[in-house]
């Protein structure tokens, strides 16, 4: 094989193109990787918001519960249900409180893909020069 000086211009800018392109395939193959990953992340926590909004939905039925209890009857069993709800009035909204801060840390950006794909664009220029 001909080193770099004894090969023409259209060799080289072919090679260029060649590794330019498997270059590109790399980084959106290590895009999807590091967006699926995330995605992943977004999933359970989604799942923790859907958890709380329906321990907070059965929290709104135990609150209607006492109430109807305490109309009913104005007797301890309220004291009961009153319990309950604010047990569950608890555990829904810790779950939440979790799932938004956990989102809210949830950086979408596929940062690695970005910075390599600057490095790769510096690689680039450098091979045209």
């Amino acid at each position: 094989m001909l080193d770099k000086q004894e090969r023409s211009i259209g060799e080289l800018v072919s090679e260029l193109t060649n590794e330019i392109g498997d270059l590109v395939r790399h980084e959106i193959a290590l895009a999807k990787v590091e967006l699926t990953q995330k995605a992943k992340t977004v999933s359970r926590n989604v799942v923790y918001l859907a958890a709380g909004a329906l321990t907070g939905y059965v929290a709104v039925l135990t609150l209607v519960a006492t109430i109807i209890l305490a109309l009913a009857n104005v007797m301890p069993a309220w004291a009961a249900a009153l319990l309950v709800t604010v047990v569950v009035a608890i555990v829904a909204a810790t779950l939440v409180s979790k799932g938004m801060t956990a989102l809210k840390r949830t950086d979408l950006t596929p940062r690695h893909t970005v910075e390599t794909l600057k490095e790769d664009l510096r690689w680039a220029k450098q091979q045209v020069r």
